[in-house]
């Protein structure tokens, strides 16, 4: 099994059982341990898994440190745990802190058991950074992110591969915050910083105003745009025919549609956004080694967006509810549908397993 597969089974486990953990040793037990379990570490093995780890540090003795994870003889990773719902800050990483400057451990992990936050030593040698080089969220991740958590895994451990990686990581994260929060509200150096690309005349307090929101509604609207050339793109390799509808520079983001299908499902103004093609992209990502990726097919409709298998109605694998205010999902691997709330588009990844299973119940051989 894949480790996308080990953490969406643990996912939706957890989901489950998050509301009856009430202490921190709960949390470790619940949630933690079956996380390690999951990148191939042997918890029951106290030569690899070390809980409670003790180094005395000049007069503090007898510190210890949740979890140390050992390769050789020497630990390569610290974990300190605090419950499930506390969140996260860099005063709880006293100890790791402490650890990490007089053990060889070159990450140290904070976590409540949802959100993995990882540290390494990329500004001064053996003092680990405040801030992480990379952020895990159990409940919201995506094929890259397990594809950087891997690199921490039994199989495929490797030191130097993680200290190259946790410099970029650091810094892409970054990046990723300040251009998220020019999106939603530019800020005065930024919006200064583009007029002059553009502008030649003096930035009044007044044309700087109409520069900021102009230039947050452009950005929107770019970004609209390449996503419906994408998928239009994506669509058109997969022989579906496709009209892109752009938002005006005005709009909302939401206001961005891409319309699939045929004529006659055009003609009845059924319109099917960015987000569900997207989550259909998804949904055929998590199902291509069960079935080939042209049998699951997409078929919107008016309240919702559905994905069958063979364009069979008899065969529906989940829909998209994604075009009111609270996104759901319909699943049909039980015995009747079940309505599951997600967050966001990642969220789909959660019920991979159930996806999977609802292929596998209609008795399907895998695809070549």
């Amino acid at each position: 099994m894949e480790l996308i597969d080990h953490l969406s089974n643990l996912a939706s486990r957890v989901q489950k059982q998050v509301s009856f953990i009430q202490t921190e040793e709960a949390t470790k037990n619940a949630l933690v341990l079956p996380f390690l379990n999951a990148l191939g570490y042997n918890v029951f093995d106290p030569t690899e898994v070390v809980p409670e780890f003790v180094a005395d540090i000049g007069t503090k003795k007898g510190e210890k440190v949740d979890y140390a994870i050992f390769r050789d003889g020497k630990p390569i990773i610290l974990i300190e745990c605090k419950h499930v719902g506390h969140d996260l800050n860099i005063n709880h990483a006293g100890q790791l802190f402490r650890y990490f400057h007089v053990t060889e451990a070159r990450i140290g992990i904070l976590t409540n058991g949802i959100t993995y936050r990882l540290f390494t030593d990329s500004e001064q040698p053996n003092k680990m950074d405040e801030r992480p080089f990379m952020e895990f969220n159990l409940f919201s991740f995506n094929d890259h992110e397990v594809a950087e958590i891997k690199k921490l895994s039994k199989a495929d451990f490797s030191i130097d591969e993680m200290l190259a990686a946790a410099h970029d990581l650091k810094y892409v994260s970054a990046f990723k915050t300040y251009l998220d929060n020019q999106f939603t509200k530019p800020s005065e150096e930024f919006v200064r910083f583009v007029a002059k690309q553009v502008y030649d005349g003096v930035l009044t307090p007044k044309m700087k105003d109409q520069f900021s929101a102009l230039l947050g509604r452009t950005m929107q609207q770019f970004l609209n745009e390449k996503l419906a050339a994408k998928f239009k793109s994506v669509l058109a390799d997969n022989g579906v025919a496709s009209t892109v509808v752009v938002a005006p520079a005005d709009a909302s983001p939401s206001s961005a549609q891409l319309t699939t299908g045929s004529e006659k499902e055009q003609e009845k103004s059924i319109v099917t956004t960015v987000e569900e093609t997207e989550g259909f992209m998804i949904v055929r990502a998590i199902l291509r080694k069960n079935v080939a990726v042209g049998r699951v097919v997409m078929r919107d409709v008016q309240s919702y967006c559905g994905i069958l298998l063979d364009d069979n109605n008899r065969k529906p694998i989940c829909r998209l509810h994604f075009n009111g205010s609270k996104k759901f999902i319909s699943l049909f691997d039980g015995e009747e549908m079940e309505r599951v709330d997600v967050e966001n588009l990642d969220g789909l990844y959660q019920y991979a397993s159930r996806i999977r299973a609802t292929v596998a119940k209609y008795d399907l051989k895998p695809a070549e």
